[in-house]
């Protein structure tokens, strides 16, 4: 006999507003791998990151330079409860710098999300363990730009310093 599934959802409890990164991988090497990604493309950059370890002795795996933010970090790992997940907390720095890092690391399987706006994750529930389906991350449109979204856009991403001008 099948065992049902049970369906639930964990807000990713960030009350700073942080970036965060979100992702799926397969090795317990990957929190040195994580460590390694993040500081080697931005080595101000302070962060956290946890990741649920899904076979052995599936314990929740710490890494990071700011305590402040590996304690984040562990307190969503262990709400999430998803075997293989990784949450890196980030300040000082964007995902966009460090994304593709994180990407090209051999165990990397999946990046859910990478964002600072609030996060629900969906999760899978069966007697094997717990299983991220996805993300709603932040909120829906509430309708086109215009021309002065179109210059606000613009005038920020040069403000952050992405586009010449």
């Amino acid at each position: 006999m099948t065992e049902p599934v049970a369906f639930t959802r964990v807000t990713i409890e960030n009350p700073d507003e942080l970036n965060f990164i979100l992702g799926h991988s397969h090795f317990i090497k990957t929190v040195e791998d994580l460590f390694e990604a993040v500081t080697g493309s931005v080595p101000h950059a302070r962060f956290g990151l946890a990741f649920c370890e899904a076979s052995g002795d599936c314990l929740v795996r710490l890494e990071g330079n700011d305590e402040g933010l590996r304690k984040l970090a562990r307190k969503n790992a262990l709400a999430l409860g998803a075997g293989h997940s990784f949450i890196i907390f980030l300040k000082d720095c964007y995902p966009i710098n460090v994304l593709n890092a994180i990407k090209n690391l051999q165990e990397v399987c999946t990046i859910y999300c990478a964002t600072a706006n609030p996060v629900e994750v969906i999760l899978a529930e069966s007697a094997l363990g717990r299983g991220i389906l996805g993300v709603i991350d932040g909120f829906s449109p509430r309708g086109v730009e215009g021309p002065e979204e179109v210059k606000g856009r613009t005038e920020l991403l040069r403000k952050f310093g992405y586009k010449r001008g």
